[in-house]
């Protein structure tokens, strides 16, 4: 059941898909005081959800804003990342959910000011909130029924879930050349080489340079021909330059953030001073999605989406102000005070709350103009429904990649998202691990983290511990920036074991992709915590370093320097897998309970269980070259199982043809029965 409580005038974010009409009276459960709304938890009872947010899955025990925020530096004390996703779980005796649809900043206390209140306070009162039970009240049912409020989550090209390297630093031509031949001289798969900056020209979105890519289109067929796709960036900011034809259509049509007297917002990104294309006007929003046709018509196949929370890293307003106080201070003696107001100065430049006041939105369709802080959470989710409205019409039968920095509910629809600038620490790694589950519970299946860090010089052991959780990511993708360690894996000493791991993600893909479909088709969490499976399980609740991955598999990575093994908890009798590539897998049966398992640097594990099959493929350079139509299975030994296969063309979007699925039958004594359109060859692991 899902009630809908309406308070002041909402306004209109196409997060639901779903029409429910507002309900009388107060909303059930929570306290509504003049400036929050407050819960008692109950002892113990976790809360579950707010997809990219810092800590564990379970969020008790600190303060959360949802706040689309530029923040590559994050730790445990940051409350703000790029994501805003107001969805919870209220663990307790009766479960329920809460999605509080709302654009503007909001703070969630779940027990931080008083260890057993949650109190969830907006900006306004201008806001949405949908209540959401189930007759059992399980977190695996709420979300179901929450993502069947939003709406199917995106699904990109099956190629997309191939490995790709990225570096912020990647210039000309030569470069991605070079990346693709090393990769391929030294038999590692590759299905995409990532376009940062660079590419531009300075810096312009919609440009090639020419000087540095004398024939664009001619390296992305030859690199497509090697099984490579070239996925360029796209930035928020549009570069102020006279007879750059983006800028000067979008001025002429008033297709700009404004000032509050009219004129063109005026902040500043990587070329220096930009207007912002005002994402929330339907018409500038297609405007700016058809412009992706200039490099589709180059053979561009897919993006990704940059500095779209936005990031700003001064307002000409705001630049001038702090030249005229700077002026003031100098040749003072700077003390403690004046000090530090100089830093805050200079420091507070980028991205300041002043800033996001001072422009202007016109949704069109009636509506009176908004000021951009109270709806700051909707620009990346809106500039990426741009480019995915932009590819139903210019590309409709056809899936193009796109993901995005900066998100909210609803932007699951139209692309995926990276976990965010990060950097090469091991707690951006467990976070990276927690974090998935959580993503899941709010419609964004196409996910990943920055494997090895994006910010930071990143070691060896790090990368290769990256790379075995990263397998099993839908989004895989080795990117840093410039000025740090290059990262890519040909680079490192431990090269044949990073190939090795790299390779059983292409083994492993007819699972990864038949569970990433049918959780998307079915509204389903690919990611789950130990707890959703296992809810009377005490002990596995407390779990949070394990996840499941779709139905056959629990997942165990190794997320600290210098381990050699890790201690796992098992809820039921499991099948471990230990394995250091596609010819070495090793199988043995454990019970449930608690056990220390030696995991060897260049070994990842993970656990099958029991009823449950995995399907693997033979090791291929991309994905274009893994053959589902022969296939091992690996089963717990002398027991029944089954499993449903999907497999498509992975470019077209008849999902719902019968023909995607077949059915694989393990019989007691290791027999195997097959039903499909598709004939397949299939063994039993031994």
């Amino acid at each position: 059941m899902v009630r809908k409580f309406t308070f002041g005038r909402p306004f209109p974010t196409d997060a639901v898909v779903k029409t429910y009409p507002a309900q009388e009276g107060t909303l059930p459960y929570f306290t509504n005081t003049e400036e929050s709304l407050v819960l008692t938890l109950e002892k113990g009872a976790p809360v579950y959800g707010l997809g990219e947010q810092v800590r564990g899955i379970n969020k008790r025990g600190w303060i959360y804003t949802s706040n689309c925020t530029d923040n590559p530096h994050h730790t445990e004390t940051t409350r703000s990342l790029y994501g805003a996703h107001n969805f919870l779980i209220i663990g307790g005796a009766s479960p329920f959910g809460i999605f509080i649809d709302y654009p503007g900043t909001l703070t969630f206390d779940i027990g931080y000011t008083r260890s057993d209140t949650l109190r969830i306070t907006p900006e306004d009162w201008n806001l949405d909130i949908y209540l959401i039970e189930t007759e059992d009240h399980l977190p695996a049912s709420i979300v179901h029924t929450f993502r069947q409020m939003i709406g199917r989550s995106y699904i990109p090209p099956k190629w997309a879930f191939g490995y790709g390297q990225s570096r912020w630093g990647y210039k000309d031509e030569a470069d991605f050349r070079e990346v693709a031949e090393t990769y391929a001289e030294n038999g590692f798969p590759l299905d995409a080489i990532y376009m940062d900056i660079d590419y531009m020209e300075r810096y312009k979105d919609f440009t090639v340079s020419r000087e540095r890519f004398p024939d664009f289109p001619g390296l992305v067929n030859d690199l497509k021909e090697q099984g490579v796709h070239l996925v360029p960036i796209i930035d928020a900011g549009v570069k102020i330059e006279e007879g750059y034809p983006v800028y000067e259509e979008g001025v002429e049509k008033g297709y700009f953030c404004k000032e509050e007297d009219g004129t063109p917002f005026v902040g500043a990104v990587w070329p220096g001073k930009a207007h912002f294309p005002d994402m929330l006007n339907p018409e500038a929003r297609r405007w700016f999605g058809l412009h992706y046709k200039y490099l589709l018509d180059q053979g561009i196949e897919g993006f990704w989406n940059d500095m779209n929370e936005p990031a700003i890293f001064y307002s000409e307003k705001r630049l001038n102000k702090v030249f005229d106080e700077v002026a003031e201070l100098k040749g003072q003696n700077l003390d403690l005070e004046k000090n530090d107001r100089f830093l805050g100065l200079v420091n507070t430049l980028a991205n300041h709350p002043e800033d996001y006041r001072s422009f202007y939105h016109e949704p069109g369709n009636g509506m009176e103009r908004v000021r951009h802080d109270k709806v700051h959470n909707l620009y990346g989710y809106n500039m990426t429904r741009a480019a995915g409205e932009a590819f139903e019409e210019l590309e409709p039968d056809k899936r193009i990649l796109m993901f995005s920095r900066a998100s909210y509910i609803g932007m699951h629809r139209y692309g995926g998202i990276w976990q965010g600038d990060n950097m090469a620490w091991w707690s951006h790694l467990l976070m990276n691990i927690k974090m998935m589950p959580s993503l899941n519970m709010c419609g964004f299946l196409y996910t990943g983290a920055d494997l090895g860090g994006f910010g930071g010089d990143t070691t060896e052991d790090l990368v290769l511990r990256w790379l075995q959780f990263g397998i099993f990511t839908p989004l895989m993708r080795n990117h840093s920036a410039m000025g740090t360690r290059e990262q890519e894996l040909y680079r490192f000493s431990n090269m044949e074991s990073a190939k090795k791991i790299l390779e059983l993600r292409y083994c492993l893909l007819p699972y990864l992709y038949s569970e990433y479909m049918k959780a998307a088709l079915h509204d389903e969490m690919l990611f789950r915590p130990l707890a959703f499976d296992y809810p009377q399980d005490t002990q596995a609740v407390q779990v949070e370093d394990q996840l499941l991955l779709g139905e056959s598999l629990m997942l165990a990575p190794v997320y600290q320097p210098n381990a050699e093994g890790r201690y796992v908890y098992l809820p039921e009798d499991m099948l471990l897998i230990t394995t250091t590539g596609p010819e070495d897998i090793r199988l043995k049966l454990m019970t449930a309970g608690h056990h220390y398992v030696p995991v060897a640097e260049n070994e990842l594990i993970f656990f099958l269980r029991k009823g449950h099959l995995l399907p693997l493929a033979a090791p291929a350079k991309n994905t274009a070259a893994v053959d589902d139509t022969r296939l091992q299975v690996i089963a717990w030994p002398g027991t029944e199982a089954s499993y449903t296969l999907y497999s498509d063309d992975g470019v077209s979007k008849d999902y719902e043809n019968p023909e995607n699925l077949s059915d694989i039958q393990l019989s007691s004594d290791g027999r195997i029965t097959y039903t499909g359109a598709l004939e397949r060859n299939l063994t039993l692991w031994n």
